[in-house]
């Protein structure tokens, strides 16, 4: 039996005023593709939090090519092969673009090459600080770091943030491109669901906390139902509805 790079059993989660994950189950395997699609406050984001140990785990298990994470620290997570792209990017404004790339974590470098491989533009604009970045330049820098890391997971949170749909339209095919080259297990969050479904190999979908089965990301992206219903509140995520629901951030600028 294969061992998924990244494993997600009954996760529970959550923070000082209490759970907002109650029953998360994932896998993503390596080379793959995962999509992790809901409304706002479904738990997505935490749920990648959780992965990287920013929020405390209250049950449930998170393993890495089978091994355990519970008692490891955010800091040797990151050392074991987890890259964490967050909403925010991550980025030091006052630093320029060659500085992020030299400037690894801990016991760690990055891979300028295979940064600029996979985002050539950056080249250009090497000597500029990150704070002077255009939204697409900033994505493109942080996606870069994490490339740079040769991560064996990737978590990438709401990288379309405050990006128009053109330019999400040109990141996540490299997205697809590094998992499929270096089999690097990707989880994705985001919020631009057929472009998402468009790269990934396989979906859950997210409501109230609890993530669905998995799903086809083709099936998905021809048949919306599951996703409507997911939108409309779940957990029952074959809520049976008859009028069409237009979901958010389909072909629109995204923000949460």
């Amino acid at each position: 039996m294969t061992t998924s790079a990244l494993a997600i059993e009954d996760l529970q989660a959550g923070y000082d005023n209490g759970p907002v994950l109650h029953g998360v189950n994932i896998t993503v395997n390596s080379g793959e593709v995962v999509a992790m699609l809901g409304p706002n406050g479904a738990g997505k984001s935490t749920t990648l939090r959780a992965i990287s140990g920013l929020i405390r785990v209250m049950g449930g298990r998170i393993l890495l090519e089978g091994s355990d994470l519970s008692q490891v620290a955010p800091s040797a997570r990151a050392r074991a092969g987890i890259a964490h792209v967050p909403e925010d990017r991550g980025l030091f404004r006052g630093l320029t673009v060659a500085e992020h790339l030299r400037l690894g974590p801990p016991k760690q470098t990055i891979n300028q090459e295979i940064a600029y491989e996979y985002f050539p533009a950056l080249k250009s604009i090497s000597d500029r600080m990150a704070g002077v970045l255009s939204g697409g330049e900033q994505q493109m820098l942080a996606m870069g770091r994490a490339l740079g890391r040769q991560p064996r997971v990737m978590l990438l949170d709401e990288l379309s943030l405050g990006l128009a749909p053109v330019i999400v339209e040109g990141l996540l095919p490299v997205v697809r491109q590094f998992a499929t080259d270096s089999g690097c297990a990707v989880l994705l969050v985001e919020q631009h669901v057929h472009l998402a479904l468009g790269i990934a190999d396989r979906a859950y979908l997210m409501a109230n906390g609890v993530s669905s089965e998995s799903h086809d990301a083709h099936v998905l992206r021809n048949d919306m139902t599951l996703v409507q219903a997911s939108y409309l509140g779940g957990p029952e995520w074959a809520v049976d509805f008859k009028d069409e629901v237009e979901l958010p951030f389909i072909g629109e600028e995204a923000s949460e």
